[in-house]
């Protein structure tokens, strides 16, 4: 199986690659800009191949690669800079995902697995949300996902190419950036580095469902044997506070940590949990990291990068 990973050195991709490095029955090819990726995140013998999805080069890494699949990670993934960059944000998770998807069509790829986002069903309440929700996006960030789940679903009953869209959940784990789903756990590891105040946009009572980014990587790699057009949360189903994720933090450093609270930002949503009914009944998966052990190893991992060993 030949196959093609956009954004592969950036956070999530790393995970994926992590499984994939063993699979000898699987040549994968990862492309990435490299603008929040690191090519020490790509196993030796890997092809890493440095671009822009949006640009004709990746034309000529379809024409020469005849992939069977292609796992499309790349993007624009914060909230928070597409509301100040709305042009930028659509140009970069639209017209890339328009170029990966012509690439599919004229050079014969099977499959394509895509990494959407909880962001596309908005400040939606009624929680635990199921993939039937209606979709009511209240970023920018959310708008392109949303939109992007439509490219591929029209693509799929066009084209017949296969597609499995991943709505994540709040993503975390190692070599995760500053910044993008999840980016909190980032940002909190910093901060408890430093022996800074943790800062809480709102009361801090507002959730989240954080799923581990290995346990996302396992399902991207279950998706290759599904056929037509799914769409699948990959989530834990559980509902966590902003405050009981700080107090997983003080429990991985044995410290307190001070905490600012500041007015919520717009765009944020309060309440977020996914159903993860869908992961089961296509996948047989369900996560199996806990929110403890993953903010422990999360945070070890970024003391580690900070001090140059990891």
């Amino acid at each position: 199986m030949n196959l093609l990973v956009t954004g592969g050195a950036g956070f999530i991709g790393s995970h994926l690659l992590a499984l994939l490095k063993d699979r000898t029955e699987i040549k994968t090819v990862v492309f990435d800009n490299l603008s929040t990726g690191f090519t020490s995140y790509v196993p030796a013998g890997m092809e890493l191949i440095r671009g822009d999805i949006r640009g004709p080069e990746l034309q000529d890494v379809f024409a020469q690669g005849h992939f069977d699949a292609v796992v499309h990670l790349a993007a624009q993934t914060m909230v928070p800079y597409s509301m100040e960059h709305p042009a930028e944000d659509c140009d970069i998770n639209l017209q890339g995902v328009i170029n990966v998807l012509e690439g599919c069509r004229k050079y014969g790829v099977k499959s394509i697995a895509f990494s959407s986002s909880a962001a596309v069903y908005g400040d939606n309440l009624n929680v635990p949300l199921q993939e039937t929700e209606k979709l009511a996006p209240t970023s920018f960030y959310g708008i392109t996902k949303m939109a992007t789940e439509h490219y591929l679903r029209v693509y799929n009953e066009i084209q017949g190419i296969n597609a499995t869209v991943f709505r994540f959940a709040n993503v975390y784990g190692e070599r995760q950036g500053a910044g993008g789903e999840g980016g909190v756990v980032s940002i909190y590891c910093k901060l408890l580095a430093q022996n800074k105040k943790f800062q809480v946009f709102g009361n801090g009572k507002q959730t989240r469902d954080f799923v581990y980014a290995g346990d996302i990587a396992a399902a991207i790699l279950a998706s290759f044997k599904l056929t037509g057009f799914h769409v699948i949360n990959v989530s834990t189903a559980k509902e966590t506070s902003i405050n009981e994720l700080i107090s997983y933090f003080v429990q991985a450093a044995g410290s307190q940590v001070e905490i600012e609270y500041l007015p919520p930002r717009p765009g944020d949503i309060f309440r977020s949990i996914l159903a993860n009914d869908n992961l089961k009944q296509f996948l047989g998966l369900e996560p199996q990291m806990t929110l403890a052990e993953g903010i422990k190893r999360t945070y070890a991992w970024y003391l580690k990068a900070e001090g140059g060993l990891a």
